[in-house]
């Protein structure tokens, strides 16, 4: 893969993470960070294609994040189906394309209707390709890619010889999309917390200190300028 030091992200992965000590510095619940959260992703949406971003795609809820409240959790889902109410016609009218990634067998079955709808509304949309996970793990998504490629070789469909990377890759949620250029974590905590860790592998990495509720536009292309200014070299040495 060719160095690219010099150039911006085109896809771009973000952990969103801080909602909830955004809202307790505040003297709210928790939920209040979330909504704040939500319509943050709003701004960083429209800041996508100026930026020459292509494609996002954010960490909305874990399959680890099923151990909160209930609570959290019920608010969450609600705030999840408030948005796709919220957001749709916008999303249609400027050219967002929307697609969910993770298991949605446990997601309640009208949320899942929405964002089956939510996709076909929005699939000739081209200018920026939203991927939000939903109920998603890495470890999670990469099982239920080997269960699908091990049917695929017990009917006799696939020589199990000629498995590879490239293979596997075909079997993951994501893959109609190339994988990140750039992750971003929000909030300053250092992990990836089981996000894209197979997309992720040549990724390169930014964790900041600030709130996702409070990382504004600015923020966002000043992150992508510093990732302008990292070399890429995917284990070879340049020069």
């Amino acid at each position: 893969m060719p160095n690219d030091a010099g150039r911006g992200p085109s896809h771009v992965a973000v952990i969103m993470d801080g909602n909830g000590r955004w809202a307790q510095a505040r003297g709210k619940p928790r939920l209040f960070g979330h909504q704040a959260g939500a319509r943050r992703v709003r701004e960083i949406v429209a800041a996508c294609p100026g930026n020459g971003v292509k494609y996002l795609t954010i960490f909305a809820f874990s399959t680890e994040n099923w151990k909160r409240t209930q609570a959290e959790v019920s608010g969450l889902m609600s705030l999840f189906r408030r948005y796709i109410l919220r957001e749709t016609e916008a999303l249609v009218r400027d050219g967002v394309r929307v697609r969910f990634i993770g298991d949605r067998v446990r997601l309640d079955r009208a949320l899942v209707r929405m964002m089956d709808e939510l996709e076909r509304l929005t699939a000739g949309n081209d200018l920026v390709h939203l991927t939000i996970a939903l109920n998603y793990g890495g470890r999670d998504e990469v099982a239920r890619a080997t269960q699908r490629l091990a049917r695929e070789v017990a009917a006799g469909r696939l020589d199990p010889e000629t498995v590879d990377e490239q293979t596997l890759a075909r079997f993951l949620d994501t893959c109609v999309l190339p994988d990140p250029d750039l992750v971003i974590r929000t909030s300053g905590e250092a992990r990836i917390s089981n996000f894209l860790l197979w997309q992720s592998a040549y990724a390169e990495y930014e964790f900041v200190d600030t709130l996702w509720p409070d990382f504004t536009a600015d923020r966002f292309a000043a992150v992508l300028a510093n990732y302008g200014r990292r070399e890429r070299r995917f284990g070879a040495v340049l020069g």
